[in-house]
């Protein structure tokens, strides 16, 4: 199943979750240095609604780039879409990536990774606040 159909569903449960100290990629897309920050597996039958994705600048003025896996392996070539490229998060402060009024679903095997720009100086945290439909 790809997605459940969300308009005769189950349960919804409401997820937060956080990373802290998001790393530099070491190269370009589908290098390592990405965190995933939300993976719905292949198998899970249910459909992930993301409704906010904050990053915080910690230190430095540093960028961020958030992309988006049809596959859970980022390794993957051609298999991602970036939703935001070199966001530049203010120095102590937040940035919302995502939010309710562009909230994104993610199907089964799909995921959300994100990276820190390299040569910044800063470091990145991410919240994200999602759905979990079945």
């Amino acid at each position: 199943m790809a997605a459940p159909n969300i308009v005769n569903v189950t349960t919804i449960t409401g997820v937060t979750t956080f990373h802290a100290g998001i790393a530099a990629t070491t190269g370009g897309k589908g290098a390592l240095g990405i965190t995933t920050v939300v993976s719905n597996a292949a198998s899970s039958g249910k459909v992930l609604k993301i409704n906010s994705l904050v990053a915080a600048g910690i230190a430095a003025t540093t960028g961020v780039t958030l992309q988006y896996f049809n596959h859970v392996n980022h390794a993957s070539a051609g298999s991602t879409v970036s939703i935001g490229m070199t966001l530049s998060v203010p120095t102590f402060s937040t940035l919302a990536v995502i939010t309710k009024d562009n909230s994104v679903y993610l199907e089964e095997n799909t995921s959300l990774g994100i990276f820190a720009q390299p040569n910044t100086g800063g470091t990145i945290d991410v919240v994200c606040s999602y759905e979990e439909i079945s």
